[in-house]
């Protein structure tokens, strides 16, 4: 079977350890750089080309960057109307890097989640600020990935300050209220095809309220409650992610979604659970590519 990863960075973790199991299980693996990726959209033979030639596959893993999600999910959509079989789907990857869209959808299905609110006029800080029981509360930029943006305000004069900062920037914010009992760390459950294949609890280093591995937190192995992964599996099939990171807050009243990742990286889960998770998404592509699984099709 040919499998492509959709990757810009052919040396990263993530990247290298699924091209090495999909060459151990005898698949021709390519890592395409879908920045480079041109398409051909009116022909009645849809292409997606690199490098003067057709890309040919059974079967796309996406591994669009934040900063990319556009251009990216251009290119998923332009194989899915190839008929080729993708891990997530374009849209479901659009739905999750869109913070707010993502959050509504979840809410809407009765998904947990922080206390979250959203203004654009800063005469209405001070209503914002209310609406998520008061300081100390957590100020996140919609653009901001990896814990960039994020910022724990102490003081109701704090939070001012910072919310009126960012919206001088005309910088888009989501306010949402600060979890004291998770004590800076988080669980991350690892959605493969509508089943929790690994889990880890992180946690931030000390005096810092974000756990992100890339901001020196730790990692350990984690065991879930069957809420936790109920609303992990859940919170996956909202928006419609085969393959994805949901990360949860331990609060008093049970598990709270912070994020859907439709990209989440593989070396800190596998290292922390032990769990070869590039196998498991492999034996996923696989499975659905042998079922004769095609893409989904294009909405708009």
């Amino acid at each position: 079977m040919r499998i492509a990863i959709l990757s810009r960075y052919p040396g990263s973790y993530s990247t290298r350890r699924m091209v090495e199991v999909a060459k151990r299980r005898d698949h021709e693996v390519e890592v395409v750089d879908y920045s480079r990726c041109t398409m051909n959209i009116t022909s009645r033979r849809p292409e997606v080309r690199l490098s003067g030639r057709t890309v040919e596959t059974d079967a796309v893993i996406p591994r669009i960057g934040a900063s990319q999600t556009f251009y990216g999910t251009a290119v998923v959509r332009q194989f899915e109307a190839m008929d080729v079989f993708t891990a997530n789907p374009s849209q479901a990857i659009a739905r999750s890097r869109d913070k707010l869209r993502a959050l509504q959808l979840l809410a809407a299905r009765g998904i947990g989640m922080p206390v979250t609110s959203i203004a654009r006029n800063p005469e209405d800080i001070a209503e914002v600020i209310e609406q998520v029981g008061g300081a100390p509360l957590v100020i996140k930029l919609l653009e901001g990935t990896q814990g960039i943006g994020v910022v724990l305000a102490e003081t109701h004069k704090a939070a001012e300050s910072v919310i009126a900062a960012f919206r001088q920037l005309d910088a888009n914010i989501l306010v949402q209220e600060f979890i004291k009992e998770a004590g800076g760390a988080d669980v991350r459950a690892f959605v493969v095809d509508g089943k929790v294949v690994a889990s880890m609890l992180r946690q931030g280093p000390e005096g810092e309220f974000r756990s992100n591995l890339h901001r020196g937190g730790s990692a350990v192995q984690a065991k879930l409650t069957p809420e936790e992964r109920s609303t992990a599996v859940r919170s996956a099939k909202i928006l419609g992610l085969r393959v994805a990171g949901v990360d949860m807050l331990r609060s008093n009243h049970g598990p709270l979604v912070m994020e859907v990742n439709s990209s989440p990286g593989l070396q800190g889960i596998e290292t922390a659970s032990g769990v070869d998770v590039a196998e498991r998404i492999i034996r996923f592509v696989e499975e659905q590519v042998l079922q004769g699984r095609k893409s989904d099709r294009i909405e708009g």
